[in-house]
């Protein structure tokens, strides 16, 4: 059976000048305002294709240079970097949500990554008032509130403490936000790729509360306050500290977290959304109600579609996205493909992920990769042979609480069309016959 070959979303082939192109625009209200840029693009990523298929093999038949002669030396990069050839694959700033740049969003590349794990700096970034490289020996947390005797930790004190290391994801509350009313972004970058996944370091925050002899009976939730500009201030629910799952974070991947994910010291909260994951922790206060901070009363709420709003639903719902085959790539042949995507769950561990390629009428049950973890990316596959016919890709995930990702048409019935955040509606893509991958939406 032949293999299909797929040519990359346009990501991979986006320079400043594309970039550039497709801010302007949008500025000019062009609904599709990247897809100029991206044709362009993605039309030189096709001549590569298309050359290597006329010229031969010549790279099985010439000895190439590298087989020639020495490389470069040992540790030429004290700290390395990814190959010259992988340069496009980058976390991208949407032109439609960049006007102040250091309150703004990049998307990791979904679809460009393998696994489960999003290397550190491809992480996606949310900030509210830009990013800081703080001074870890300056660095202090404070716990306070209805505690024995405050306690302040320096980094030193917080990294001897016995720490644990776990797999979680990350997703911002408005992560496909921009699709609720109808598809309005081309790429799985743009619609699912506030969204990661990393192995985080940390002390488990209940043993920081004990330290301090909280009254864990009173104390029913927790402020925790970052270190930056904004004061970013989220409650946190004192059952989720009690279940250990909350961390005060330092490591990411194996190393110390990014100055963009908050170096040297964040929130870890495990299947909620990411703006309670504070960066720059300096501070948690033991109180005994919410304290209705800004981004918790006016920001991340959910407009219901009566025009009220609902707070405090924190928790990310179970969700999946199919990364290959998906918008803006290409299928240049027919043949088998091996369908792809990510599924998670802030409810726990992800259950099943069925897969269609017609639209919902039918579906299959897909293969779980693992390790299966809680509350972390679970990555699926499933064989299918495209016949050449239009076809549409979907993913559906359930969880081990029995939750199913809906559709559009069962999460509008609940929660209307003018939303911004917590949209895990399943996701379509649209193969045509020429093989080009688009974002449709179906009910």
């Amino acid at each position: 059976m032949d293999t299909g070959r797929v040519r990359k979303a346009p990501e991979n082939f986006l320079d400043a000048e594309g970039i550039r192109r497709a801010a302007s625009e949008y500025r000019q209200g062009r609904r599709d305002f990247l897809r100029g840029a991206f044709a362009a693009a993605a039309a030189a990523g096709a001549v590569g294709s298309a050359r290597a298929q006329s010229a031969g093999d010549r790279n099985i038949l010439e000895l190439p240079e590298h087989s020639k002669g020495l490389g470069q030396a040992v540790a030429t990069d004290g700290y390395g970097k990814p190959s010259k050839y992988e340069a496009n694959v980058q976390r991208r700033q949407s032109p439609g949500l960049t006007q102040t740049r250091q309150a703004s969003v990049s998307f990791a590349p979904l679809q460009s990554l393998f696994g489960i794990v999003t290397p550190s700096g491809l992480h996606f970034e949310r900030h509210h008032q830009g990013w800081w490289d703080i001074d870890p020996s300056k660095h202090r947390l404070m716990v306070n509130g209805l505690v024995k005797s405050a306690k302040v930790f320096t980094m030193d004190e917080l990294m001897r403490l016995p720490s644990v290391s776990r797999f979680h994801f990350i997703e911002c509350g408005a992560n496909t936000g921009m699709e609720w009313g109808n598809v309005a972004v081309p790429t799985c970058q743009y619609t699912h790729g506030m969204l990661s996944c990393s192995e985080f370091t940390g002390v488990p925050l209940i043993t920081l509360l004990e330290m301090a002899g909280a009254d864990l009976n009173k104390g029913r939730f927790v402020l925790a306050e970052g270190g930056d500009g904004s004061s970013m201030t989220r409650t946190i629910p004192m059952d989720l500290v009690r279940s250990g799952e909350v961390l005060v974070a330092y490591g990411q991947n194996g190393e110390m977290l990014r100055p963009e994910n908050g170096y040297p010291l964040r929130l870890v909260v495990p299947g909620v959304q990411g703006v309670s994951w504070i960066k720059y922790l300096r501070r948690v206060e033991v109180g005994d109600q919410p304290w209705g901070a800004k981004d918790e009363a006016v920001h991340y709420v959910d407009l219901m579609p009566d025009g009220t709003h609902r707070q405090y639903t924190s928790l990310q719902e179970c969700k999946s996205v199919v990364t290959t085959p998906s918008g803006g790539q290409v299928l240049l042949d027919k043949g088998f493909y091996s369908i792809t995507g990510l599924a998670w769950s802030g409810r726990g561990k992800v259950r099943q992920v069925d897969v269609s390629v017609d639209g919902g009428r039918n579906w299959r049950a897909a293969r779980l990769q693992e390790p299966v973890m809680s509350k972390c990316l679970t990555r699926f596959s499933l064989d299918w042979v495209w016949d050449g016919k239009p076809a549409i890709i979907q993913s559906r995930a359930r969880d081990e609480t029995g939750y199913v990702q809906p559709t559009y048409r069962q999460l509008r019935a609940v929660r209307g069309t003018r939303s911004i955040y917590h949209n895990n509606a399943i996701q379509s893509w649209l193969v045509e016959e020429s093989g080009e991958v688009k974002n449709v939406q179906l009910g």
